[in-house]
């Protein structure tokens, strides 16, 4: 499955709106966890949390489905993978590692995402990638790790570990599907459609997986406590599908298409240091000093990868380090 290029989005100035889309994404996927702890805390269970966030932005984006439903006939299997993988996937398969394995593991775990999709483009589709690229992504991993705190709980369970490991996968999956049909021009599928379709695929698989029939319903009815603060539960939902899910998945997937794979799922790394930072913010989550440090790795190996790689349409491989020359492979390839 070759990870295409828009010829579309070329020069610094569509790098700049790429990285701002990146970010936006970030932002609004790290503040799902933020809204939806008090939910969990007062008594909804976290796949159900899953399945409202997964089915209300299906039905905001329903509108969209429709608009866009030659989509059905043109690109049928894209609809289905990015709903399984893309929606489904990562959220399956994260809360189910959530219950054996350690938070912090899990979600470090799902964020080896990035170091895949560079494994990805360098040898599956052979394509050099530079130096420069690899150093970011192990940067931002090691970051990761001190943002999390992987050592405060870490357990051997070879089904949770596989299990995060398959969110992970799913996520490399949302990000080269995102990118799909991106050099096609006109005839690119319209993201907003392959949106709207994969959050309908996704919502009708975690029904058979979340059982929303079992839902305490009252819980949404009444308040949530956000740090002694009382908040409507309705207002909290609202937050997670409206801005944690449609314009996360919004700006994520054309992010994709200005940038490319690798580079915006380096910077989506960033999530997880958003959501730390808004935990304390919000929550009265206390950062340690291991966690500010390792945000500031995570940081920096965002900015080297994304630095390292070429605009989406240039003529340079992957592997180029920005320079007008062309490079050979010898001194690029990692």
């Amino acid at each position: 499955m070759p990870v295409h290029t828009s010829q579309g989005s070329q020069g610094n100035g569509g790098r700049g709106v790429g990285l701002g889309l990146a970010l936006t994404s970030a932002v609004a996927f790290g503040g799902s966890g933020v809204a939806a702890k008090p939910l969990i805390q007062a008594g909804l269970d976290p796949l159900h949390v899953v399945w409202l966030r997964v089915a209300g932005a299906a039905l905001v984006m329903l509108p969209l489905a429709v608009r866009h439903r030659a989509l059905l006939r043109s690109r049928p299997a894209l609809l289905a993978g990015f709903g399984l993988l893309a929606v489904a996937g990562v959220q399956a398969c994260y809360f189910a590692a959530l219950s054996r394995i350690p938070v912090g593991v899990a979600l470090l775990i799902e964020y080896l995402a990035p170091a895949l999709v560079l494994g990805w483009v360098r040898f599956v589709q052979r394509r050099p990638v530079t130096r420069a690229a690899a150093v970011g992504v192990v940067l931002a991993v090691g970051g990761l790790a001190c943002v999390v705190e992987v050592w405060s709980g870490l357990s051997f369970d070879a089904l949770g570990l596989l299990l995060a490991l398959g969110a992970a996968c799913c996520q490399v999956g949302y990000f080269v599907l995102s990118d799909q049909g991106s050099d096609a021009g006109d005839e690119a599928p319209d993201p907003l459609g392959v949106i709207a379709y994969g959050l309908l695929v996704g919502a009708a698989v975690l029904t058979v997986v979340a059982r929303p029939w079992t839902m305490e319903w009252s819980v949404l009815a009444g308040t949530a406590r956000m740090n002694g603060t009382a908040v409507p539960a309705v207002a909290l939902l609202a937050w997670i599908i409206l801005i944690a899910t449609v314009l996360a998945y919004v700006t994520g997937v054309l992010s994709v298409r200005r940038l490319s794979p690798q580079v915006a799922g380096v910077v989506a790394c960033l999530e997880a240091v958003i959501a730390t930072v808004l935990a304390w913010v919000l929550l009265g989550e206390h950062l340690l000093a291991p966690q500010i440090i390792g945000g500031a790795v995570v940081l920096v190996g965002a900015f080297i990868a994304q630095s390292s790689a070429p605009a989406k349409g240039s003529a340079e491989p992957v592997a180029s380090g920005g320079a007008e020359r062309e490079v050979p492979a010898r001194e690029t390839a990692a």
